[in-house]
């Protein structure tokens, strides 16, 4: 076991999809430079900066890789697929002859993916179209609603091989070319296609219809896998720990962890989260007669923003991330002491191409133990001339103060 420092609190903003590249509508800058932040800018003005490569060459740029490396663990050992981590924060049991896939409500025309969300499709609407669809396939398989269009399906798993793609990394293509191929694919098509008889005369999408929204009028299956077996933060850190996220992904990796996941109101995976919930939920946890040392507060909204392709909508994001998050974050660690805050996304988000990347990610912290460098802004480009940790899973193992780990340029 790794063992965390003593007598210190441990806070991670993880902004999920906040790195980008720069971009010709903001003058040449990313929309992190772009942002105004502050009080990210103060943990690394009192703190340092660098890069992290969290994504290995082997694996697919995502949520899933990502955060399992911020979180210390190696994505190439214990990543099984997407839809096992989604299923352990929905209470969902995956029968050791059966898979677990991600199924989301998406948006198909002129034979395009128009969108991987379905106009982010609201979690009430979802249950009735994931229902209808249920109904259509039986005892084929077996689904479960989430949040907003992020939902499951399980079944047998000898549709396990099969080689599937995240409908937000196929934005606009034809999505015909990116169908399940290879063993087991052609009964993941065939509940595909059913799927689109079943949604498109739904009253709940002749009414988005009407109403100018998106319909969803598909399943999109892919991120399949099985339960990984995974050390928790007590047994890996010494840590008792909690996260708060809109996300069942990171819900799910956190339960994994043995983290409490924090139930916070009005936290949507969206640009209309509660921000300063999701702050004020997390910082009550480290204190206490329950307090917890270790809390990762997870917001989705700039990756959401950066698929719609939209700067200004995730310079609006990241801002929020520091004006509600960021802000109490650092007040609560002045105000303590012998605290660390960090401040890092889980992989990059281009808002030119509404899709993951590969690449390194800048990180900020800052606290007790933490030597100040002379960086005093927060950005792609001061992470660049900074730390670089170029095996991303040892990064929590340097924050905790369980390594050296981590390379000065």
């Amino acid at each position: 076991m790794k063992k965390a420092m003593p007598d210190t609190k441990y806070i991670v903003i993880l902004c999920d999809g906040m790195a980008d590249d720069p971009l010709e509508s903001l003058d040449g800058k990313t929309p992190l430079e772009a942002a105004r932040t502050p009080h990210m800018d103060a943990i690394a003005e009192s703190g340092t900066v660098g890069l992290v490569d969290l994504i290995p060459d082997s694996l697919p740029p995502g949520s899933d890789v990502g955060n399992l490396a911020v979180l210390g663990y190696d994505p190439e050992q214990y990543l099984t697929g997407r839809a096992p981590l989604e299923a352990a924060a929905m209470n969902v049991e995956i029968p050791s002859d059966q898979t677990a896939f991600r199924c989301n409500l998406v948006t198909l025309e002129n034979r395009l993916m128009k969108d991987y969300s379905a106009g982010h499709i609201s979690s009430e609407e979802a249950a009735e179209l994931i229902a209808a669809v249920q109904e259509a396939l039986g005892s084929e398989a077996a689904l479960y609603p989430g949040v907003q269009y992020r939902h499951l399906l399980l079944a047998s798993d000898k549709l396990d091989p099969a080689e599937t793609t995240p409908p937000h990394d196929i934005m606009g293509d034809p999505f015909r070319k990116h169908y399940p191929s290879g063993a087991g694919s052609e009964t993941l098509r065939g509940w595909i296609e059913r799927s689109w008889e079943i949604l498109q005369e739904h009253p709940i999408n002749k009414e988005r219809v009407d109403s100018g929204k998106e319909p969803a009028n598909s399943i999109w299956l892919w991120g399949q896998g099985k339960a990984p077996a995974m050390p928790t933060y007590p047994e890996k850190y010494g840590l008792n720990g909690a996260a708060v996220s809109a996300v069942d992904l990171v819900r799910g990796i956190a339960r994994y962890a043995g983290l409490e996941v924090l139930k916070v109101p009005g936290i949507t995976g969206f640009l209309d989260t509660n921000y300063a919930g999701k702050a004020e939920y997390a910082l009550a946890s480290l204190d206490g007669d329950d307090s917890v040392d270790f809390v990762y507060i997870h917001v989705e909204a700039p990756d959401e923003a950066a698929h719609m392709g939209s700067a200004e909508a995730k310079i609006e994001a990241i801002e929020a991330i520091d004006r509600e998050i960021a802000s109490r974050v650092m007040e609560y660690a002045r105000a303590r002491g012998n605290v660390r805050a960090a401040a890092l996304p889980d992989h990059v988000t281009a808002v030119s191409t509404r899709k993951h990347a590969r690449g390194a990610v800048p990180f900020a912290a800052c606290g007790q133990g933490i030597e100040a460098d002379a960086t005093e802004v927060y950005t792609e480009a001061a992470g660049a001339e900074g730390r670089r940790f170029a095996v991303g899973h040892e990064w929590m193992d340097w924050f905790l103060g369980a390594s050296s780990a981590g390379k000065d340029r």
